[in-house]
């Protein structure tokens, strides 16, 4: 069996006082690492270290474009409610009258919500960057 020089069994016990462990841990808390040991190893060995950048403007545009979307989802769902009742309807004439005035709507509705969702797609792409 060949020799693992991998396993870590020297320990190095660290003191730090409250305002550098929240300075580690916040700059922990911005890179890609999942264990702060792993990190603090990274830092002390000079490795390199990936680092999360994020466009801080673009975070408060995804929560509202997160609200809109839950938005369109209500109104897809009423228009879906709305379909529903019109099946259920028993008046042709009234049917008919109804369908031809809702066509209208429904092609704006869901050219708005198609727009709306590229643009939620576009920008979560960039957000995630």
């Amino acid at each position: 069996m060949s020799e693992n020089n991998n396993i870590k069994n020297k320990w190095l016990h660290v003191r730090l006082n409250d305002t550098e462990h929240k300075q580690l841990t916040d700059n922990f808390s911005k890179t890609t690492e999942r264990k702060l040991s792993r990190y603090a190893r990274k830092i002390l060995l000079a490795e390199p270290v990936t680092v999360i950048h994020r466009n801080g403007s673009l975070d408060d545009l995804i929560a509202v474009l997160t609200r809109l979307q839950s938005d369109l989802n209500g109104v897809t769902n009423n228009y879906n409610q709305m379909v529903h009742r019109l099946h259920m309807a028993d008046n042709a004439r009234e049917i008919n009258a109804w369908i031809k005035g809702y066509e209208n709507e429904k092609k704006n509705l869901f050219a708005a919500i198609n727009e709306i969702k590229v643009i939620i797609t576009q920008t979560a792409k960039q957000w995630l960057r």
